[in-house]
């Protein structure tokens, strides 16, 4: 049986009218039977490079039975002119991660996914050491099967101390090969036997880190990633509170 983590993520394609601009990775949490798509926010919008999508596409599976079989979904990015998605920032700036809510009305049917929780994210940081053992689930350069339309798992290790703001900001690092397509993934580390998913979700993969000094020439890239800390997700899920009346 395939397992059920590579359920998880699914392959984001992000266009601008009719072209298509990026490839990228993105994965499914559930919160008070709302879904969401995580991925990294420079996806959706990245001002430096001039990325200004105004759609995204995910590919979602139809038969559990059949993975040969799959649709793509299409979710705009803005609704009168507004962008849908939720981000957020603390006191050392724009985190980079980006949070859609899907109405699952509209997802095919059937639809075949899973989804993270809050009972995923890691609560006790100090459980987490220097050296863990992680895997990162997602489509570096786009590269899956894509017969069966799954994503490929590159594996890592943590990198800085768990649950220091690395250099201030909201993320840790990971030692592991990874490459453009992969922003958006999920950052896993298997816990126990917990079903249907027995894993802890610490973070959203983001980008490589590099020394802008380096000697191409002579050194080699430093494989090390930011991954911003899952627990971000907690505000950027949570239910819009109503709108109450105004005070006459």
């Amino acid at each position: 049986m395939t397992e059920a983590v590579l359920f998880t993520t699914t392959r984001i394609t992000t266009f601008l009218g009719p072209q298509t601009l990026t490839n990228a990775s993105g994965f499914f949490f559930e919160r008070e039977g709302r879904l969401h798509l995580v991925t990294s926010r420079h996806v959706v919008i990245d001002e430096p490079s001039k990325h200004f999508p105004d759609r995204i596409e995910i590919e979602l599976h139809v038969d559990r039975n059949d993975l040969t079989r799959s649709a793509r979904y299409s979710v705009p990015l803005y609704r009168n002119s507004r962008a849908v998605w939720r981000q957020a920032a603390d006191s050392g700036g724009d985190i980079d991660v980006a949070v859609l809510e899907l109405d699952r009305r509209y997802l095919p049917d059937p639809c075949v996914f899973n989804a993270f929780t809050p009972a995923h994210l890691q609560r006790a940081l100090d459980e987490i050491g220097i050296g863990s053992a992680l895997s990162v689930v997602g489509f570096p350069l786009g590269f899956h099967d894509t017969l069966h339309h799954l994503p490929v798992v590159r594996q890592g290790a943590i990198a800085s101390s768990f649950g220091v703001r690395f250099q201030g900001q909201g993320y840790f690092l990971t030692d592991a090969r990874t490459h453009r397509g992969t922003s958006g993934a999920p950052v896993l580390m298997r816990y126990g036997n917990e079903q249907p998913l027995p894993w802890r979700l610490l973070g959203v993969h983001s980008a490589q880190m590099d020394m802008k000094n380096r000697d191409g020439s002579v050194d080699e890239s430093l494989a090390l990633n930011c991954a911003w800390y899952a627990d971000v997700l907690l505000t950027l899920t949570e239910a819009p509170k109503p709108k109450g009346n105004r005070p006459a």
